[in-house]
Order: structure tokens, then sequence, then C-alpha cells
């Protein structure tokens, strides 16, 4: 099966490729009649803002609730003793039941509801009641989470702190 140039789509075909290759082998060297918008204050790789320094604290539940979201702050929560900074998923973590508390037991049981948080002022849930697919389930968000959001910090008991 030979090339034939006689029929019109080998043509084009040919036409085409030989376009493609002059322009890729000597591209155009004209300059732009007007300096974009966007540059003409000249260009910064810096961005607009930066967002704000997150160290690696030891958290208690008392220290960790004033994180909650409220009033465009940060939202922090706390999954098996792991504290994250969720504030990027602001429209999906906060504020709500989770932002500021330990999400431990509400994440390993797939639940919102309020009876998943231990009172701040009580001592961490020890857990012990988790069945194995929960307590999976729950290494599985810590991994997800780990691997999406800032680790910045654990969560102790509120007398350790």
């Amino acid at each position: 099966m030979a090339f034939d140039v006689g029929t019109p789509i080998n043509t084009a075909l040919l036409l085409f490729i030989l376009y493609s290759v002059q322009k890729i082998v000597f591209p155009s060297t004209s300059l732009p009649k007007e300096i974009p918008h966007e540059f003409r204050n000249g260009y910064s790789w810096l961005p607009k803002s930066h967002q704000p320094t997150v160290l690696f604290k030891t958290y208690t539940p008392k220290t960790l609730a004033p994180f909650h979201g409220k009033d465009n702050g940060r939202i922090l929560l706390a999954i098996n003793g792991i504290v994250f900074d969720v504030t990027a998923g602001r429209n999906f973590y906060g504020p709500r039941n989770f932002a500021g508390r330990d999400a431990s037991k509400g994440m390993a049981k797939q639940s919102f509801d309020l009876d998943m948080l231990t009172p701040i002022d009580q001592p961490l849930d020890k857990l012990t009641d988790l069945q194995p697919d929960e307590i999976d389930n729950m290494k599985g968000w810590v991994e997800h989470f780990s691997n999406k959001y800032i680790v910045c910090g654990k969560l102790v008991e509120n007398d350790v702190a």
C-alpha cells in the first residue's frame, strides 16, 4: 500500500503536517502590540495573600474548641489524637459540630450526631466501644485527612497540656 498524493484526503493531511512542522521549526517571532493587562505593573510570582503559618502544637479539647470556624476563623478537628487544619474545606467542615472538636467517634461510626462528641470538659473518649470495622473506618479517615489537609498538632487530655 503506497502513499498516493493524488487522493484529496492524503493531500490535505500532507499539507496539514507540513504546516504544523513549519510552525514548530520556525515559530512566530513577532512581539505583541500591547502588554497584557495583568502584567502592566510587572510580574510577581508571589501570591496575593498568604495563609497564616500553621505550627505543630499540642491541643486539649478546651484549647481546640475556639477553632470552630465562626467569624471566618481557622477550622481544626481531631481524629484519633491527630489535629487537622481543615480550613480549606470550610464549606464542608465548618462551622459545624465537628469543627473545633474530637471527631474520632463520629468519623468511625459515619455519624454527625451530636451524641458522638465528648463534652470538652470531660476526658477524651478512649474509643473502647468501637467495633473492628469502625476502627478501620476511622483509620481510613485519618489517612484521607493526612493526604488532604495539614496535620497541625496532637490532641491530649485537658490536664496534660
